[in-house]
């Protein structure tokens, strides 16, 4: 994988994960990869997040380890110390991007509107995170934008669930999906990796 553009190819979701507690990550990394799911965005929400990333890239090299809610640049070099594959960032400051950038690490930046979009564009970036999806007008804003963005593709995040990520993934500038209800909180706490593997199962069957 060398360019952004190859991890809208992955699989048509991509779990988007909280660890609260980094002895989870391994096991949750593999029970994915069981599923079918070859890819993880471990998001920087909790303290136990960069640990959890390390141990991932460490032990699990079959999985693509990568960093989401990238919102200050120091996110950026420090998940990449830590062994992350990819960024994703919610939004796109300059210097949250120019500190993306120079990790030469592949990354999806965030953008809910046209201009956003267009901004990012012009930086030469045309695989991108639309967040928060639903909320940012789903399905219909996606549709109405290929036409005049035709260059440009997204994954996007917030608010999809198995139910609608079909809707998505039908559209031509929709490469994958990100998706929260892969990994449920109470799964993890419980250690009921069976049940992740399930969920991956089916979501890699949506492609």
């Amino acid at each position: 994988m060398t360019t952004s553009s190859d991890l809208l190819e992955l699989s048509p979701v991509i779990p988007v994960v909280v660890v609260d507690d980094a002895a989870h990550a391994v096991p949750l990394a593999r029970a994915l990869l069981r599923g079918g799911i070859r890819v993880i965005e471990l998001t920087l929400r909790t303290p136990a997040a960069l640990a959890a990333i390390e141990r991932v890239a460490a032990e699990v090299p079959d999985i693509v380890i990568g960093a989401g809610t990238v919102t200050r640049p120091e996110h950026a070099e420090q998940a990449a110390k830590a062994g992350a594959g990819f960024l994703v960032t919610p939004g796109s400051t300059d210097r949250v991007l120019d500190a993306a950038e120079d990790t030469g690490l592949p990354f999806l930046p965030g953008a809910a509107t046209v201009s956003e979009a267009m901004r990012l564009a012009e930086r030469g970036l045309t695989a991108l995170k639309f967040f928060p999806a639903e909320a940012a007008g789903g399905v219909d804003y996606l549709k109405s934008i290929g036409g005049p963005l035709p260059g440009l593709r997204f994954c996007p995040t917030g608010g999809i669930t198995p139910g609608t990520a079909s809707r998505y993934l039908a559209l031509p500038n929709v490469g994958c999906v990100g998706g929260s209800w892969l990994a449920p909180k109470d799964a993890l706490v419980a250690g009921d990796f069976d049940r992740v593997e399930e969920l991956a199962r089916a979501a890699a069957a949506l492609g």
